[in-house]
């Protein structure tokens, strides 16, 4: 029997920190989730052992290196020799002649100590394997092969924290830690000139977004079509209506970011549909839809469902996209913001009911005090939005609720 392999790619570096978690199937390799830091790697570590130096060299002889470029070279030139030394060694030393106005430098440190120092950023490492296993929503006990790739992944608390992260899992360690880069590079070639090696042509990877992909709402609000990690390629569709009275044209403008608001996020690129029929808000639904290929190229195209008004735009992969450390900085300031992209949201929420409320007192269904209580209580909840811009969201959530108790039958019904 064939089986599914989950596995775990941990790619540790100079520079950057990347997890992904991929299902491999008859030589079809599936992406599942993929995150990352683009500030953690080997020349973090180095940082941590440089200050620790600098720190004890200005104890030991009362003298400050940091402004003295050469010096500080120089010095990281030594730890990073002494960080090396410290994967197969317990203990070495990190010697400088004539570090700083004619003062030589000898210190020693044990493997013990460096961990200590860079203790933090360590634990950080096993954080997002935990992020990346919950953005795929698997279990850690599902993962069948843990792979080391890098240069960093010879640091034994390294290994010994994703062990033991693991509960023991032998990891794979057969790849070169600094070559694995490289065969995949020659793999992605090969495939791009179309060489036609058997076991090339066998191996099938299926990506994800890196982003979520959206539009921009009426409120300058992110409005998710495509989730981050979404496998491709893919096509799914959101609806939406007109914003206010009489609209006659819809600007769609596509970003990818993982913030509530698009002014975190990135533009991708932008169109309109225009001869719309004149109409009350809300009356005019639209389909939007986002098309992604096998190549990550995107077609997002919007549809207006009584008319049959129909317009597009494509986005290749070149047209705004950004590097591998833009896209975690976006992720990274997401989950900073977060707070206020929930404040965000609920004074959306509040805003929409109140206007939708506004709206519903118009049907003369409705009796002449039940229609002036809707109308007031909407009308109350928009001028204190409009009158608290900096309310924290446990005073918006408070509004929100107290317009659903008043209504909430209606409430219900939207």
């Amino acid at each position: 029997m064939i089986l599914n392999i989950l596995t775990l790619i941990f790619d540790l570096g100079g520079g950057t920190f990347d997890v992904s978690l991929l299902s491999v199937l008859h030589g079809k390799f599936v992406v599942q989730a993929t995150t990352g830091d683009t500030h953690l790697g080997s020349e973090d570590f180095d940082d941590l052992l440089v200050d620790h130096c600098v720190k004890e060299f200005k104890k030991k002889y009362n003298k400050d290196i940091t402004r003295n470029v050469k010096s500080l070279r120089r010095l990281r030139t030594a730890c990073e020799r002494a960080k090396r030394m410290l994967s197969p060694s317990v203990m070495t030393s990190i010697d400088v002649d004539y570090l700083y106005e004619g003062v030589d430098f000898s210190t020693r440190i044990s493997r013990a100590r460096f961990e200590e120092l860079n203790k933090e950023l360590f634990t950080r490492c096993t954080h997002l394997i935990e992020k990346c296993l919950g953005d795929a929503k698997m279990d850690k006990t599902g993962v069948d092969v843990v792979v080391l790739v890098g240069g960093s992944t010879r640091i034994p608390k390294i290994q010994q924290l994703v062990q033991d992260f693991f509960d023991g899992k032998k990891l794979c360690k057969e790849i070169h830690p600094d070559e694995a880069v490289a065969h995949g590079a020659a793999i992605q070639a090969a495939n791009l000139i179309g060489q036609r090696d058997k076991e090339v042509q066998k191996l099938v990877l299926v990506d994800v977004t890196p982003l979520s992909l959206g539009v921009d709402t009426v409120d300058e609000g992110m409005s998710v079509v495509v989730p981050r990690n979404t496998p491709i390629p893919t096509k799914l569709k959101r609806g939406f209506e007109t914003s206010y009275d009489n609209q006659t044209s819809v600007r769609i403008a596509v970003y990818e970011g993982e913030s509530a608001e698009t002014k975190y996020n990135n533009l991708l690129g932008e169109f309109e549909i225009d001869g719309i029929d004149p109409a009350p808000k809300g009356v005019t639904k639209l389909d939007v839809w986002f098309d992604i290929d096998a190549d990550g190229i995107l077609t997002v195209s919007a549809k207006v469902k009584s008319s049959g008004q129909k317009k597009e735009i494509v986005i290749s992969k070149q047209n705004g996209e950004l590097t591998a450390a833009e896209i975690q900085k976006m992720i990274v300031d997401a989950a900073h913001y977060k707070a206020e992209d929930e404040k965000h949201k609920a004074r959306i929420s509040l805003e929409y009911l109140a206007e939708k409320l506004k709206s519903m007192a118009l049907d003369s269904a409705r009796s002449a005090s039940e229609m002036k209580s809707m109308e007031d209580k909407a009308e109350n909840a928009i001028a204190w939005l409009e009158t608290n811009h900096h309310a924290e969201i446990g005073e918006i959530n408070k509004q929100l609720k107290e317009l659903k108790t008043s209504f909430p039958a209606l409430c219900e019904e939207n």
